[in-house]
């Protein structure tokens, strides 16, 4: 298959990449669809960047597919009509200004001149398309990268820590960018360690640890499974006779600093049916929530673990 990706989705199928005494990626199978923007997330190698640069031809799996719209990269004819990537900060001749930057990728690639400067009016630099490269600050040459990315009006992004070095402002134009291409029906696929930021960028999260993945889903989901796993507070002024009224459920409950219960292992409802049926006032009863860093941080613990 060669030409535009049909419909973006990027399927990663058993992908591995070994390195003598370790695989840097280990049987890797995600799914990334359109219309989303997905987060990828994972520690300090965890094999993220590998398997971007194996999604783009950039580096040789040792076993597995990562295919776009059904094509290898290298099978695709007019690559920069589908996929845009950027995987650091844009770099360019120092001399050259942010517009014949992207001027040269245009005639390289056979697009219209035109195009650098509606690009650099989408990133925000069109007032600065012609100061040189070597005066852009990094979060400058973060938003050149994007507006080279997108020469080509593909229909997939792959960007790596894209708002590495971008002040808050910067950081809510990405953001923003990104939510309205994907709402433009593309495929969004964005590594970041920026997780509190991932939280309001990400419609899906796909996480890896040590090469494998460990959890994919709605941003909404994974924090809902761990949120499910935590503790609930519950305030009392007989806490001993509480205890004594869970004891049935077989939950388990520990008493906080400041006098408080924290109990596992029930949910809200059974808590309180079970301090209602033994005369138990409550003036607190709340499920803890989990936020993406949580879940983030047990998910990848755990799968740490399992290595």
């Amino acid at each position: 298959m060669t030409g535009r990706a049909v419909d973006g989705q990027i399927v990663v199928s058993s992908l591995t990449k070994a390195y003598p005494g370790f695989n840097a990626v280990d049987d890797l199978s995600f799914t990334v669809d359109p219309g989303r923007v997905t987060g990828f997330l994972g520690p300090n190698g965890a094999g993220k960047t590998t398997t971007l640069r194996m999604l783009l031809g950039l580096v040789a799996p040792t076993s597995g597919t990562a295919t776009i719209g059904g094509a290898k990269y290298v099978d695709l004819q007019q690559p920069i009509e589908v996929v845009g990537a950027v995987l650091e900060a844009s770099s360019a001749h120092r001399g050259r200004s942010g517009r014949n930057h992207l001027r040269a990728i245009c005639i390289a690639a056979g697009l219209p001149l035109g195009r650098a400067d509606e690009m650099l009016e989408l990133v925000g630099l069109g007032a600065a398309g012609d100061r040189l490269f070597k005066g852009y600050s990094l979060g400058m040459r973060q938003r050149l990268g994007i507006a080279a990315a997108m020469l080509g009006d593909p229909s997939v992004l792959i960007l790596d820590e894209p708002t590495n070095g971008l002040d808050p402002e910067g950081i809510r134009w990405m953001r923003d960018t990104l939510r309205d291409l994907a709402a433009e029906g593309r495929t969004v696929l964005v590594s970041s360690h920026l997780l509190s930021e991932m939280q309001t960028m990400a419609d899906d999260v796909v996480i890896l640890a040590k090469g494998r993945l460990v959890r994919q889903g709605s941003v909404s989901e994974v924090t809902a499974s761990i949120a499910g796993a935590l503790h609930i507070e519950v305030r009392t002024p007989q806490p001993d006779r509480l205890v004594d009224a869970l004891g049935p459920l077989d939950a388990q409950v520990t008493t906080a600093a400041d006098g408080h219960l924290l109990v596992t292992g029930a949910t809200e409802d059974q808590v309180g049916e079970a301090a209602h049926a033994a005369g138990v006032p409550l003036h607190r009863l709340a499920a803890a929530t989990a936020d993406l860093e949580e879940a983030f941080l047990q998910l990848t613990h755990e799968g740490a673990e399992i290595r």
